[in-house]
C-alpha cells in the first residue's frame, strides 16, 4: 500500500536508499579514477633509472592496486550494475548505459587477467634488482583506464544517443528497497571481507546482483504472459 504513495514511509525509504546508492557509485568511481592516476604516476617513476626508486614505486603501485583500487573498482562497478538492474534505465535500453556497462566489463577483465598480474611481476622484478624499467604496457594500461572512466563520467552527464533497438515499449518498474540497500551495503561489506582475506572479492555484490536479475526476470515473465493473453 505504501509503495503507491511516494510520500509514505516506504517511498521515503526507497528515495533515501537510492540516493545513497548513487552517492556511493559516484564517490567510488571518482576514487577508482584517482587511484588509476596514482598508478600512472608510479609507473612513470618506475620507468626511471634509479633502482631503489623503481622498486619502491612498483611496490607501492602493487599495494594500491590490491588494497585500494580493486575494492573501489568493485564497489563502483557493482553499484552501477545494481542501479541499472533496479531502475527503468536497465542495461540495454539506452546506448549510453550499454556503453558504460560494456566498458566496465572490459575494464574488469583486462585488469584482472592482464594488468594486475603484470604489475605483480613488475614488482617482483624490481625488488630482485632487475634494471629494466616498468613495462610501458602498464603505463599505457593506466592511461587507458583513466580515459575509460573519464569517458564513462561524460556518458553519465551527457546521456547521448537514442534508445537501443532492444528497448521495449513498456518501461521497467523501479526495484524494491532491498536492491538499493544492497547496492550500498554489499560493496561496503565486500570491502571489509577483502581486508580480512587479504584480497578483494565482490562476493556479496555478485549475490545481490544475481538475486535482483532473477527476481526481475520472474516479474517480467508474468507481465508478458498477461499481455499475450490480452492481445
Amino acid at each position: 500500500m505504501w509503495a503507491a504513495f511516494p510520500g509514505g514511509s516506504l517511498g521515503s525509504m526507497l528515495k533515501s536508499w537510492r540516493h545513497a546508492a548513487v552517492w556511493l557509485h559516484i564517490i567510488t568511481s571518482v576514487g577508482w579514477m584517482a587511484e588509476a592516476l596514482t598508478l600512472f604516476v608510479l609507473m612513470l617513476i618506475g620507468s626511471g633509472g634509479d633502482p631503489g626508486r623503481r622498486a619502491s614505486a612498483m611496490s607501492m603501485a602493487h599495494a594500491i592496486d590490491l588494497h585500494l583500487l580493486a575494492p573501489l573498482a568493485n564497489a563502483s562497478a557493482f553499484t552501477g550494475f545494481l542501479l541499472a538492474a533496479a531502475t527503468p534505465w536497465g542495461f540495454f535500453r539506452h546506448w549510453w548505459v550499454f556503453g558504460k556497462f560494456t566498458i566496465t566489463v572490459v575494464q574488469f577483465n583486462v585488469a584482472i587477467i592482464v594488468l594486475s598480474p603484470a604489475l605483480a611481476d613488475a614488482e617482483q622484478a624490481a625488488l630482485a634488482g632487475d634494471p629494466s624499467p616498468a613495462p610501458w604496457g602498464l603505463v599505457a594500461g593506466t592511461v587507458l583506464m583513466v580515459s575509460a572512466i573519464a569517458f564513462q563520467a561524460w556518458l553519465s552527464v551527457a546521456k547521448p544517443w537514442k534508445r537501443t533497438p532492444w528497448a521495449g515499449a513498456a518501461k521497467p518498474q523501479t526495484g524494491p528497497v532491498w536492491v538499493f540497500a544492497a547496492a550500498v551495503c554489499a560493496p561496503l561489506a565486500d570491502a571489509g571481507i577483502g581486508l580480512v582475506l587479504g584480497f578483494p572479492i565482490p562476493l556479496l555484490s555478485v549475490i545481490a546482483l544475481v538475486t535482483r536479475l532473477v527476481s526481475r526476470r520472474r516479474s517480467v515473465l508474468p507481465a508478458r504472459s498477461r499481455a499475450a493473453v490480452g492481445g
